[in-house]
């Protein structure tokens, strides 16, 4: 099978789980809220689902090398629909502990599906890219890019769903469309997609280059700072400036979707080099800064007060955020796999997006904290501070091509 056809495929695959992602993220924070839950309790519903997937993407690296990516693929799909599955029992006369811990654990599994799908994705871009020299910054933008704008859609999807669906059905419907996609994933990806060398000890799978290290550390903070403010801070005070659930939810997923379509096109906007480092880490390191500045301006907004609307104010000005966001997400996105050695660079991108996971669950558990303490701005200044940290990290970047293959990173 050809590299373009794989990667073709795998998009594809990813394309329809990632669409249930969003959709499950709304559907969870918009049915529980209606429900009374508070915000910390809504942060805490995400707990296990970003753990998880700390765990997920270290074991999934490891595996996807051992087993190869179609079988991982399949794996993760079909972790999903367990999840849906499991979380569509969920009864209404349960008590309140039941059911936060039934909804945890569920979640725990669609986490575990989440970045076990993801990682072994993305390693096949960089397996399928070796047949296909000069590709690999283009693929990598265009999958991660069209990713999420897919998640984006998603969120609208997930609120529409729960306004004229209802919480079960929406999960059942979305559970039999990932039943197809596996269908399809098991039929078209030949069984050895992806295999290569593996580990042999833990000493030896975390022995990363400092590349590796350096882009996993700056990662943690940079998706700590969106999600601070995205998963619970934004959407609660959306809803108490009186946006309606299909407009906050309509909103987060045009944040989502302009996201993905920056990242898919961020080749354009950046001036590459022939070993693909010499250009790429500078501009990571301009727009890492820039994209610093956003918060504290925001909070300029919100202190000023006298607005008519500080909510479409403070809408207008995350949407600039989500721009920078996407262009710096898609230059380390790519950097990874420049940085990854071609042997195990499934373990490599599974590393990477443990730091990811990690990110994420500091960001959502922050998020439900600084929201009950001082609303979005609080959660507003927890993303300034990690930002900051962030374009630290990266000034820290190696240039020079650390054992890299010339023929993966030409772009």
């Amino acid at each position: 099978m050809s590299g373009a056809r794989s990667y073709a495929l795998v998009t594809a695959a990813y394309w329809g789980f990632t669409l249930t992602d969003g959709a499950l993220r709304m559907l969870v924070l918009l049915h529980f809220y209606r429900l009374g839950y508070t915000p910390f309790t809504l942060a805490f519903l995400f707990l296990l689902y970003e753990t998880a997937g700390i765990f997920a993407n270290l074991a999934g690296g490891w595996l996807a090398s051992r087993f190869g990516t179609s079988r991982m693929l399949a794996s993760g799909l079909a972790l999903q629909i367990g999840g849906l599955l499991m979380l569509s029992a969920l009864q209404p006369g349960w008590s309140a502990a039941l059911s936060v811990s039934w909804v945890v654990a569920a979640q725990g599994v669609a986490g575990i599906a989440k970045d076990l799908t993801k990682t072994t994705s993305k390693s096949a871009i960089k397996a399928s890219a070796a047949s296909g020299a000069g590709q690999l910054f283009r693929w990598v933008a265009w999958f991660t890019g069209s990713k999420n704008a897919t998640k984006g859609a998603g969120f609208f999807v997930g609120g529409l769903l729960l306004e004229f669906a209802g919480f079960r059905m929406a999960l059942w419907l979305m559970a039999a469309m990932l039943a197809v996609i596996l269908l399809a994933v098991l039929i078209s990806l030949p069984r050895g997609f992806g295999q290569g060398k593996s580990s042999k000890t833990f000493r030896e799978f975390l022995a990363k280059g400092r590349g590796i290290n350096l882009l996993a550390a700056a990662r943690i903070f940079m998706f700590g700072s969106r999600d601070v403010w995205f998963v619970v801070g934004l959407p609660v005070f959306l809803y108490l400036n009186g946006w309606r659930y299909m407009q906050v939810a309509g909103f987060l997923a045009a944040w989502t979707i302009g996201y993905g379509a920056v990242q898919a096109i961020a080749p354009l906007l950046v001036t590459r080099s022939k070993d693909g480092l010499t250009r790429e880490v500078p501009a990571a390191r301009a727009w890492g800064v820039v994209l610093a500045l956003i918060p504290p301006a925001i909070l300029l907004t919100l202190a000023a007060g006298g607005l008519a609307r500080p909510d479409l104010a403070v809408a207008a000005e995350l949407a600039v955020f989500g721009l920078v966001f996407a262009i710096v997400s898609s230059l380390h996105s790519y950097l990874v796999l420049a940085y990854a050695g071609s042997d195990k660079a499934a373990e490599d991108v599974g590393f990477y997006y443990a730091a990811n996971a990690a990110g994420r669950l500091m960001g959502i558990l922050l998020s439900g904290v600084l929201t009950q303490i001082g609303g979005l701005a609080a959660c507003l200044w927890g993303s300034a501070a990690m930002l900051a940290v962030c374009a630290v990290v990266t000034f820290l970047l190696p240039v020079e091509p650390e054992a890299v293959s010339v023929r993966a990173v030409e772009i």
